[in-house]
This record gives structure tokens, sequence and C-alpha cells, in this order.
């Protein structure tokens, strides 16, 4: 059985890396063409420096535990020391649990992309990918996902009796990097031209549509190692049924959120959206991240179409307040993540919760009401009884949602403070008007492409007009 739990983790943590892909094309293809090679380079590199940074520090905080363990942080296995005779996750000694996480650890990494794409300095994009790689998602990982944690459901001495549930991370991964992103964003201030001279926004629609599609295909494969393969273990029936739960309530959440955003784009605007129907998938999935496994499929449904609508009003709200994100991965990933963590409170049933957790006992030795489940249902208390719920699984999700806003803005406000101090956040106005690829990276991602004239300039496909015209119809532009 070991090495079928081997298997589902290898193929996984295989799976969720080949998301990397599908970010890098989706981020391509939503920015002019001009900064096509940048956003290529910092997708891989986030893989290449969450590695290491894994490697020495990041597992070791997450998931050590040392002779003296700790809530707040892990305290053993840096750099694999002793990785033989730890708990690695899953089991003692797992190697393959250093690989899994590590897979996750990096998508926490590279989400920020998106938010601070073309006109962030190279030197401070590297500064925060090895720093929320090495430091800032460790912890949030650390407090839910070991066992030793606070605030994690299942833990040794769960918060409130309770914990809370966030299952692959709609919580842990996509709040923490949505709002570093976010955060950055707001920081190293709008692109040039995002804004006309009366503060309204100007469309910068991205480049190429097929590599939207592209990422997002990606990234919906890859979804079912993050989120089906997050039950860790599959050598029991029990577990076989959790993980095809998970892959049902996914793919359901997905399509709402896709056709959710469809038809409110045709609303608008009396237009087919491709990018919008795109991104309303991609809500989907980052919501339902937290509880598939605990849900009804139709409530993975209304999961999905609800993020769908709160994303299309953050980013609303987003240019209200002239913050430039140009992939909108603040209100994909930090807002939907919001709301996947927060619905999970109201939807995770106690038949499904049970089937999964080992509700450890608290520190007084037994729990109240063991297996706490979500608001909007009845379950059973310790004496058998049929009962609605306490409320302390909403509670558990609410603290979740608010210690990891406080813990990212505290790390990651100051982080960037000191870059845009010394002037190394945004890189020069003539070096952004240039493009990044010409002015940081030596060429063009098109070099060999036939390009287009623009004052006896030859140019990268697509970057006049990207930067010149109007969208040819009245659909929903990546930006918005």
């Amino acid at each position: 059985m070991d090495g079928l739990n081997t298997l589902l983790l290898l193929y996984g943590g295989a799976l969720v890396f080949l998301m990397h892909g599908g970010f890098a094309m989706l981020e391509a293809g939503a920015i002019r063409s001009k900064n096509a090679m940048n956003i290529l380079l910092q997708t891989v590199l986030d893989a290449s420096c969450s590695a290491l940074m894994w490697y020495f520090v990041g597992f070791a905080f997450a998931f050590g535990i040392g002779e003296k363990p700790n809530k707040f942080i892990g305290n053993a296995m840096f750099a694999l020391d002793g990785i033989d005779t730890h708990f690695t996750g899953s089991g003692q000694g797992k190697w393959i649990d250093w690989f899994f996480q590590w897979a996750f650890a990096a998508t926490a990494v590279t989400i920020p992309a998106g938010a601070v794409a073309e006109r962030f300095n190279f030197n401070a994009y590297l500064g925060y990918s090895m720093f929320i790689g090495g430091w800032v998602y460790p912890v949030i990982a650390h407090w839910v996902w070991c066992v030793e944690g606070w605030l994690g459901y299942g833990v040794v001495k769960p918060f409130i009796n309770a914990g809370m549930i966030d299952f692959a991370g709609s919580g842990v991964i996509h709040m923490t990097g949505g709002l570093a992103g976010l955060i950055g964003a707001i920081m190293v201030g709008p692109r040039l031209g995002r804004f006309d001279a009366d503060g309204k926004p100007v469309d910068m629609p991205g480049h190429s549509a097929i590599l939207v599609v592209l990422g997002t295909v990606l990234l919906w494969f890859g979804w079912y190692g993050f989120n089906p393969a997050s039950v860790l273990l599959i050598n029991s029936s029990v577990y076989a049924i959790v993980c095809g739960r998970a892959a049902v309530c996914t793919t359901l959440a997905g399509a709402a959120g896709g056709v959710a955003c469809l038809i409110f784009g045709f609303a608008r605007h009396r237009g087919w959206d491709l990018v919008g129907l795109c991104n309303g998938i991609l809500c989907g999935f980052v919501a339902v991240t937290a509880c598939p496994h605990v849900i009804y499929p139709w409530a993975a449904i209304i999961c999905g179409l609800v993020a769908g609508l709160w994303f299309e009003f953050l980013c609303w709200l987003l240019l209200k307040l002239k913050i430039d994100d140009p992939l909108s991965a603040g209100p994909m990933h930090f807002g939907c993540g919001m709301w996947g963590v927060f619905f999970t409170g109201l939807m995770a049933r106690q038949q499904y919760i049970m089937e999964y957790y080992v509700h450890a006992p608290s520190a007084a030795g037994e729990l109240a009401k063991p297996y706490p489940w979500g608001a909007f249902y009845k379950g059973y208390n310790a004496d058998g009884e049929l009962v609605a719920s306490d409320g302390k699984l909403l509670a558990s999700q609410i603290v979740g949602i608010l210690v990891i806003i406080g813990w990212v803005i505290g790390m990651m406000v100051p982080f960037f403070g000191i870059f845009k101090i010394f002037g190394m956040l945004r890189i020069p106005p003539e070096e952004e008007e240039m493009g990044l690829d010409r002015s940081k990276h030596g060429g063009s991602a098109y070099n060999g492409a036939a390009g287009n004239t623009l004052g006896g300039l030859t140019t990268s496909p697509g970057t006049d007009v990207m930067r010149n015209s109007s969208p040819s119809s009245k659909v929903l532009p990546v930006t918005a």
C-alpha cells in the first residue's frame, strides 16, 4: 500500500507542477507581447527558487516536528536532515511528501506574478519569490496542515475544539499568494497609461487569447492533482471515495464559475467573452479547493457560481480604487479563496468530514461536540442526538481568514516597503515603455516572427495593437 500512496502523491505533485505551464501560458497571453519573456522567466524562476527555499527551510518550517514542537512554526528537518525518523505529513520518513508539498508551495509563490506584471523590478521579484517560499507560506501551512499546528481541523489541539478545514489550500495557498500579489500591485502602482487623466481605466488587453485558453486548460488539468490527490492516502476504499468526490466537486465548481462569468459578461456587453469564461473557471476551482471532499456536488455548483460573480465585483472594485492588477490575481486567488474558506464553514457535511478526518481531542481530554460541521446543516452531537450546528467550524473558518490576512499584510507590506524606499520596486518609465523583454532580457519572446511596423521600427506581434487600439468588440478585456 505504501507504493500506491507514493504513486498518488507522485502523480498529484507532477500535475500540480504542470500548472506552472498553465500559469506561464495564461500570464504571457494576458499581458502585452513586449513583456512576455519576462513573465515566462519569472514563472520558471519561481519553481527553481521555491525548490531551494523549500529544501533549506520551507519544509522544516511547515512540517518539521522537533523534540519541542510548537504551534507557530516547524523546527526540524532543515535541508531534510533526519527525514527518515520524522513524520513528514503522510507518514514517517516519506520523501515523496517533500516533493508533493513543494509543488503546492511553488504555486503560492507564482500566483503574485500576474498582479505585478509589466512594471515590477526583477530584483524585487526574485526577493519576494524566495521570501514567500521560505517564510510567509510555510508558517501558514504549519498552522493549518501540520498536526502540531494550532488552526487546522484534526490537529493535536484544535482551535476552539474544532479547527479550520482547508483541504488543498483556498486559504493557505490562494489567499496567501493572491493577497501578496495585491499588496505588490498597490505598492508598485498602475502601469503607465492604465488610467487616463480623469482616472478612468484604459483597456490594456493581452496579446494572445490562444495562450490564455491553453493556460486555462493546463490549469484545469493540473487541478486534478491539486484537489483529489490532497487526500494524501489512497490505501482504503473510504479514501478512494473521498478522492473521487473531490474530483467531481472540483469539476462542477469550475464549470459553474465559468458559465456564471460568461453569462454575466454577456448581460453587460452583449458579447460572449472568452477571457471571462476562462477567468470564471479558475475562480470556481480556487473557491472549491477548500472543501471538495466534504460538500455535496450541488453545493460545489453554488460555490463556483458565487465565486464567479464575486470575482466580477472585486475586479470592478479594484478599477474604482485605481489598482492595476493585469491578471486579476488578487480578486481571483485572494477574493475567491476567501469565499471558498467561508463557504466551507456553511456547507461542510458532518458525514463526509468523518470519512476523512480524525478529529483529535482537545487539551481537556475530550471534545464537547465531535466533528463540528457546516452551519447550514444539522449533525450529531456526542450523545448521538441530531442537533443544529454550534457554529464552531464557521468561527474557525472566519478566524482562519483573518489570521492569514493579518500575517500576509504584516510580512509583505514591510518587505515591499523596503524595496520601495530604496527605489528598487519598479522599473524606470523609459524601460517600462520599451518593454521588459528588450530592456531587461535582451530581446523578444517572438524573435524570428513577423513583427508589426510602427514608426519605422519592427515590434513584436501585437505590441502596437495592444498599446494603441481598443478592443474590436464590447467584451471584458483580460484586465477587467
